[in-house]
């Protein structure tokens, strides 16, 4: 997981993966390295630790930060048709394009200004990362995933359907790796269209355009500043004559064709 360092590494490992057609790699850095049953322990340890009052403590100053960096840090960042993301009344999963560690908190913004409250869906990797992102991944509002059959299947959708009875908003990232800084159109994972379908409820499409200010970053020459308009698309609904499978693979491929549509129109080439 990048924060400022080894991103010309980074991006180098992009190029590769793109030349080669692995859209979906892992290109970051650093990252912990766990097994399978130590990955299935850690999020098992997690939810534990959810029902713990010391948790709760944590949770309030976790999301105190991430509301605070959502107000300073999106200070500046437009929201386009912020009305189509009001028209589910219940629960929803949004999507959004994965390229940055704080690029949810453009959708956190859309989740205050509606008043729903977001839970983000985290890799299980995450909640072992040191510091004070690590403080933030055990004790935000986060919905861990690890590759276990029993828990895709099984605790993964109680999990989220807690969230839906609640009538919140779930962000999942479709392209599944974060890739720093990209910009362009991403093959999208079945998962978030499975699990939608699954609880009948509808996609709130958003992409986040990334556009590149004049001035250089203030310890870089080779990065531009940022700035972020995040765009929310037409809303995907379930069709209640289809299978679960059938509306998943049919909420993909909308959820893709607008959103390519949509990042081809606005992307500057990176």
């Amino acid at each position: 997981m990048i924060i400022g360092e080894n991103r010309a590494q980074v991006i180098e490992n992009i190029k590769t993966a793109v030349k080669k057609g692995k859209m979906h790699a892992k290109v970051e850095l650093g990252d912990p390295i766990l097994t399978k049953s130590e990955r299935i322990k850690l999020v098992n340890d997690y939810w534990k630790q959810q029902k713990k009052f010391s948790h709760k403590l944590k949770n309030i100053i976790a999301q105190g930060i991430i509301n605070i960096d959502t107000l300073i840090l999106m200070a500046h960042t437009q929201i386009k048709n912020k009305k189509r993301a009001q028209g589910p009344k219940y629960g929803a999963i949004i999507t959004s394009n994965h390229f940055k560690q704080t690029d949810s908190l453009p959708i956190k913004k859309l989740a205050n200004k509606c008043h729903k409250k977001l839970y983000v869906v985290i890799e299980d990797s995450n909640l072992k990362l040191p510091g004070f992102f690590g403080f933030l991944m055990n004790n935000i509002n986060a919905i861990p995933i690890v590759q276990s059959y029993q828990y895709l299947g099984r605790e993964f959708p109680k999990h989220l359907q807690k969230v839906f009875d609640k009538k919140g908003w779930v962000l999942i990232y479709p392209e599944q790796e974060m890739w720093y800084n990209y910009r362009k159109p991403h093959p999208l994972q079945k998962g978030a269209y499975y699990y939608a379908a699954k609880a009948n409820v509808p996609i709130i499409s958003c992409f986040v355009e990334i556009q590149d200010l004049p001035e250089m970053e203030k310890n870089s020459n080779e990065f531009h500043k940022t700035r972020y308009i995040l765009h929310v698309l037409p809303t995907i609904y379930p069709v209640d004559r289809l299978t679960v499978d059938q509306n998943a693979k049919r909420m993909r491929e909308i959820d893709y064709l607008q959103k390519k549509k949509h990042m081809k129109k606005h992307m500057v080439r990176s």
